[in-house]
């Protein structure tokens, strides 16, 4: 095959040069290398020294990889040492002798694609280098798509060596984005190939870092999450080291958001360490002399890790793990002040985009630091425009009920429903004792139309939604407390007719005999069916 004559890796760039006209010849002999690699497994035919694995650990120890037939068989190889010219002397030429009728395109599988055939047909009509080399490029990409649904991660490789000429694309779009194709596709194989080890991933990496100057960092951070997930804490932050000193002339300002991101992820870095001090701190006694030797390291990782995450949280965006670690150190040194105004611009800053994450954090240091009912109601009252079923919307009416203004315990009625509109909280006890106790305090103080606005828009889906006689035998046989409440409520709204609460008061349970009682004589009075006009 002429398709990929020569091979150097100049400035970290994998170069690939196609010859004009091969790329139908180079399709064919993709797929012919296919079936011919299944035929040596099923034959048992050892396959490990022309394997791209194997290449690369053969090329790690020292050795040269053996030139394979299947041609651009060494895909890591590619990107660390440079392809071999040798790939032409396995083509053989297409003849005139060759019937088209009585070819066939065979899948890695045995099975036959008609429609791959005219595919290669229209190619060699067409003729032109440019739709030759977009069609096998898309070819192998559709292989090695179908070997990574399959799990088949040695035929991947195989594949993925030869999409490296892609970086030679004459559209300059796809060629921006190759870098980036082959960096997902490549570390996705080696995750999950069994023949890769942590050294063939770190070689394609750094390999792949320079390919396209915009790419360093993204890869660089990804990187550094492999490391972390097979634990090689030091080793992933010496590359975070390595990244934070990145530049590139005018390019480094547009990559200003990711630079920060990396020091971001140091800081986190010295946040765990923080914390393991923090940690033997309190396992030790304060006339210690460790001990102070301890205090000593934690407030210069503490400050070593505010630099880093001071410059990323003023750039608008969601920083919720490096908020919280930041937060965390400044109130234990102290610094509640400052913990506070960070807090307060994450969750109100305008430029920030809408993150409920950021009241929930400002509430939480609100009550750690006791700060008035006022304070925290209306922090939750924002994270309840955002998230009405959030969990601590129960929270949030218990300090509305508590509060003595009229306004309060009318919204406290209407966070309620709220949260009882979400089928993730129907089988929630507590927030219907607090409806049912709602409901109760709000009839008796004479305050029928804050129950009518709230009932008017739930009365056509509610009683199928909650008060069906599903739920009730469903309820019953799965939490009689529930079931009680829930009549309750079904009672005041639908009155004593409801299916629900006619089937739940005539259970004869002992323990509850004395509530239905209860219950059947408050609707009676307060249903707002009976009050109702």
């Amino acid at each position: 095959m002429r398709a990929l004559t020569k091979h150097s890796l100049t400035s970290g760039v994998c170069h690939a040069v196609p010859y004009p006209g091969d790329g139908v010849r180079w399709y064919r002999q993709l797929l012919v290398g296919r079936e011919e690699r299944e035929r040596q497994r099923e034959g048992g035919e050892e396959l490990e020294a022309s394997t791209p694995i194997g290449a690369l650990t053969r090329q790690a120890q020292g050795f040269e990889p053996a030139t394979s037939a299947f041609p651009g068989r060494h895909f890591i190889h590619c990107a660390t040492t440079g392809m071999s010219d040798s790939s032409e002397e396995f083509i053989k030429p297409e003849t005139e002798d060759d019937d088209p009728g009585e070819r066939s395109v065979l899948s890695g599988s045995g099975m036959c694609f008609p429609w791959l055939q005219k595919h290669i047909d229209s190619v060699v009509t067409k003729g032109k280098e440019e739709k030759d080399f977009a069609q096998t490029t898309n070819a192998c990409l559709g292989f090695i798509q179908e070997a990574l649904l399959k799990h088949q991660w040695q035929q991947a490789a195989e594949y993925m060596h030869s999409y490296f000429q892609i970086l030679e694309d004459s559209d300059n779009n796809k060629k921006q984005v190759a870098p980036k194709i082959i960096w997902k596709l490549g570390s996705e194989i080696l995750y999950y190939h069994p023949k890769s080890n942590m050294e063939t991933f770190n070689t394609f990496a750094d390999r792949m870092k320079n390919i396209g100057v915009m790419n360093y960092l993204k890869i660089s951070l990804q990187h550094v999450f492999y490391l972390l997930h097979h634990g090689m804490l030091d080793e992933a932050s010496r590359n975070l080291s390595q990244a934070e000193t990145w530049r590139y002339g005018d390019k480094s300002s547009s990559q200003k958001v990711l630079i920060n991101l990396i020091k971001a992820y140091k800081g986190l870095f010295q946040y765990y360490c923080w914390s393991a001090n923090k940690m033997e701190l309190s396992k030790l006694d304060e006339d210690d002399y460790a001990c102070s030797t301890a205090s000593r390291d934690m407030l210069s990782h503490s400050e070593k890790a505010s630099i880093n995450f001071d410059a990323l949280i003023k750039v608008p965006g969601l920083w919720d793990p490096f908020v919280k670690s930041y937060v965390e150190m400044l109130e234990f040194h102290g610094a509640q002040d400052k913990a506070r105004k960070i807090l307060t611009n994450y969750a109100y800053d305008e430029n920030f985009p809408l993150n409920p994450n950021a009241h929930v954090y400002l509430y939480n240091f609100l009550k750690r630091v006791k700060a008035p009912r006022e304070k925290l109601i209306s922090v939750l009252k924002i994270l309840y425009q955002i998230v009405p079923s959030h969990k601590l919307m129960l929270e949030f009416h218990r300090l509305l009920q508590k509060s003595e203004k009229e306004e309060h315990h009318k919204l406290g009625l209407e966070v309620l429903f709220a949260v009882l509109d979400f089928a993730g909280c129907t089988k929630n006890t507590t927030a219907w004792q607090y409806l049912a106790k709602c409901l109760r305090q709000t009839l008796m103080g004479s305050h029928f139309a804050w129950v009518q606005e709230e009932w008017s828009s739930r009365k056509n889906w509610w009683p199928h939604f909650h008060f069906s006689y599903y739920w009730a035998t469903n309820d019953w046989k799965e939490d009689k407390a529930l079931a009680y409440e829930k009549a309750f409520v079904a009672g005041i709204l639908l009155g004593k007719g409801c299916k629900y609460f006619r089937y739940i008061s005539k259970q004869d349970h002992q323990a509850l005999r004395k509530k239905v009682k209860r219950i059947k004589k408050f609707v009676q009075k307060y249903s707002i069916v009976t009050l109702g006009p």
